[in-house]
């Protein structure tokens, strides 16, 4: 997708599963603090809601949750093991609470204020290697939550969508395994990230083989 072209809410009104291989190769631009920050997404999770037990929705809407239940389009940040901020972008039609995990990316602008945010970065691969560490390079936190990333006028916007495995050359160049870092639903093939890129978690799934995954429609 050009990225002069504006994401609409309809495009990310599917489900995660569907959006989630989309994301790939997207764009997040944050301007958190008057600092520019962008990062191209190399890894995802979907997370679903009533239907599964590894999502914070999975028990229906909470003080914590809300804003997964919709409309997609917006920013949902929580806090994790307390210490770390984590980034989902909500997907699907309003009251299905879908939302997709940003998991790892490249920094491909900003690359300055990225490292002094993430002094402990032993590389530039290192800077938004695992969600956290993608979070606070975006300088991401509770006030962003149920921020708008379609709005132009917003901090942190989805700038486009990634190509889609149906638009590349040659072999596909995503890969979906079990997701990382759950308990429950693990058989569940709801990690998405592209292949061969140093970015993506140290991780690899042992237990499902990783696959090719579906354009989504």
């Amino acid at each position: 997708m050009p990225r002069s072209e504006r994401l609409t809410r309809s495009q990310l009104a599917i489900s995660s599963v569907l959006l989630a291989p989309r994301l790939l190769g997207a764009r997040v631009r944050s301007t958190v603090g008057g600092e520019l920050v962008e990062i191209r997404l190399t890894e995802v999770e979907a997370y679903e809601g009533i239907d599964d037990p590894a999502s914070h929705a999975y028990r229906g809407p909470t003080a914590r949750n809300g804003v997964m239940f919709g409309p997609a389009g917006f920013l949902y940040t929580y806090f994790t093991y307390g210490m770390h901020w984590c980034a989902n972008i909500v997907c699907a039609e309003p009251g299905r609470a879908s939302a997709v995990l940003l998991r790892a990316g490249t920094v491909v602008l900003g690359h300055e204020t990225a490292r002094a945010r993430r002094p402990a970065a032993r590389s530039d691969r290192d800077l938004a290697r695992g969600p956290a560490r993608l979070a606070q390079c975006l300088a991401l936190g509770r006030e962003h939550n149920g921020l708008d990333l379609l709005s132009t006028r917003a901090s942190v916007r989805l700038m486009s969508l990634g190509p889609g495995p149906s638009l590349r050359a040659g072999p596909v160049a995503i890969v979906q395994g079990p997701r990382v870092g759950i308990r429950v639903a693990t058989d569940r093939p709801w990690r998405f990230w592209l292949a061969d890129e140093p970015s993506v978690s140290a991780f690899r799934p042992g237990v499902l083989k990783a696959r090719a995954a579906r354009p989504a429609h």
